[in-house]
């Protein structure tokens, strides 16, 4: 028995459950491409698939429509996968463990994959069903955007004749996006040795931090765990010796890092003093995030007194000096559009290894030379510890549009069917509108979606009841281009 399948709209839950039973992370896109290939097959649709597994399925207008105005159905096919620490899974090989809870419907330990998996049932649901009434409909699915929407990037679109963009990538009922911020990767690696020393070794953790969306959520103070662990390494260095061996945290630069794990060697002598300073130095973190992180713990652990590899002298201070001096997070807040973060960025994956200190961002900006100033900030940095820097990934703020059709007639639809007005608004995060403005000339879009709620982290749930009702708008939207 499936598991969704009393769920309403009950096939937009079904393909939902087919979706979830196929990996498809970032860069790992394969299986659900030809999935969607294998559907257009089944149902006699135009369709296209390109070698970085984007896919477009055209499905003709129904009686009446044939001369409205085609509508491009767009999302993307690849999901953040993360987990709980205790959470056993292979994302390449294992589907998600669903499960309903009252209005919500979750993954067992494992970010759900509502994003953006979602917009992919709907957009199934719709080319499924030959009752409805719609213009031409052009369903763009594209891979690896949460990556640094690298499917966007390369996708050919020159098939479509629409310029009327749906972009099913938001995560508040009623809430409509009109723009968003552009944005790049930095991967930075900085130069280290190694040398051998005797001593105690230790483990430590910081953990139980609430993470999230490094873009729509950068804003809610939430601890970054890769920063606040280079506080406490610091915090520890300026009172006591110590040595580093390993270092690591965070899975994704744009999800905001919820643990991060290092392991030093201190003198036997010095555990009591070092366990008074874990104990100073966790009070102050947990009385500082009180409110946002109340979760928060630092965890230590005792190994062996042995000889083994750690960073000479040089190296560490290299790596401590670059975590208290990073800029992360938000840099700058819109002066005209309030409450709106215009620049920021996110520390999101930190590794240490016999190569070097690996650590890569995601930055974020509605203004393309801030994004650029807070890119030159990073290169200098790195560059002065004699270490290198790639940035990639980079991809446009999609600007809002004073004059809208699309806009005007999701106002209209929406007041209608709900009785009050829908919220325009912008968003820090980055969205594929950007990119595709690129490729599809004068075009008119809005971004919108059910409420999903903790999206990128294990907490992430999707309301069912908003579900149903925002495909209902979305059948209704589409009835009325007529």
């Amino acid at each position: 028995m499936s598991t969704l399948e009393n769920l309403k709209p009950q096939n937009v839950f079904r393909y939902f459950e087919e979706i979830s039973q196929i990996p498809h992370g970032s860069y790992h896109t394969g299986q659900i491409s030809d999935y969607l290939v294998n559907f257009a097959k089944e149902h006699g649709l135009e369709h296209y698939q390109d070698e970085n597994d984007n896919v477009v399925i055209i499905k003709e207008a129904s009686a009446g429509y044939e001369e409205a105005e085609p509508v491009i159905l767009q999302g993307h096919m690849d999901m953040v996968c993360e987990k709980d620490a205790d959470r056993e899974i292979d994302f390449e090989k294992e589907g998600l463990s669903l499960y309903v809870d009252g209005d919500f419907l979750k993954a067992k330990g494992t970010t759900l994959g509502g994003d953006d998996g979602i917009a992919v049932a709907y957009a199934l649901a719709v080319l499924d069903d030959d009752s409805l009434e719609h213009p031409r409909l052009e369903v763009v699915v594209t891979s690896n955007e949460e990556v640094g929407l690298l499917g966007a990037k390369t996708i050919d679109l020159s098939m479509l004749k629409g310029r009327i963009l749906l972009n099913i990538d938001s995560d508040i009922e009623g809430h409509f996006l009109t723009s968003c911020a552009g944005g790049l990767s930095a991967r930075v690696k900085l130069p280290c040795a190694y040398q051998k020393a005797e001593g105690l070794c230790v483990s430590l953790r910081l953990g139980g931090l609430f993470g999230g969306h490094s873009g729509s959520e950068i804003d809610k103070e939430h601890a970054n765990a890769i920063i606040e662990m280079g506080r406490i390494l610091k915090y520890l260095d300026d009172r006591m010796q110590i040595r580093l061996l390993s270092l690591e945290g965070g899975l994704k630069d744009n999800a905001i890092p919820r643990e991060a794990d290092a392991t030093l060697m201190i003198a036997s002598e010095d555990k009591k003093t070092f366990d008074s300073h874990i104990e100073e130095i966790t009070k102050i973190l947990q009385k500082e995030y009180a409110a946002t992180e109340p979760k928060l713990f630092v965890s230590t652990s005792l190994q062996e007194v042995s000889v083994c590899d750690v960073l000479d002298a040089s190296s560490m201070q290299r790596i401590l000096f670059y975590l208290r001096n990073v800029p992360n997070g938000i840099q700058h807040m819109s002066v005209n559009l309030k409450g709106l973060v215009e620049t920021s960025l996110n520390a999101g994956i930190m590794k240490l290894s016999e190569d070097g200190f690996f650590i890569s961002s995601s930055v974020r900006s509605s203004v393309k030379s801030r994004k650029e100033e807070v890119a030159d900030r990073l290169t200098y940095l790195t560059e002065f510890l004699g270490g290198e820097i790639s940035l990639d990934g980079d991809y446009p703020a999609w600007e809002y549009q004073e004059n809208s059709m699309v806009r005007d007639k999701v106002f209209e639809v929406y007041k209608k069917m709900f009785g009050k007005e829908p919220v325009f608004e912008a968003i820090h995060a980055g969205l594929e509108c950007g990119m595709l403005s690129d490729k599809i000339k004068d075009m008119d879009a809005v971004s919108f979606g059910p409420d999903n709620f903790d999206i990128h982290t294990p907490k992430e749930r999707l309301s069912i009841s908003s579900a149903e009702r925002v495909y209902r708008f979305l059948l209704e939207l589409l009835r009325s281009m007529k």
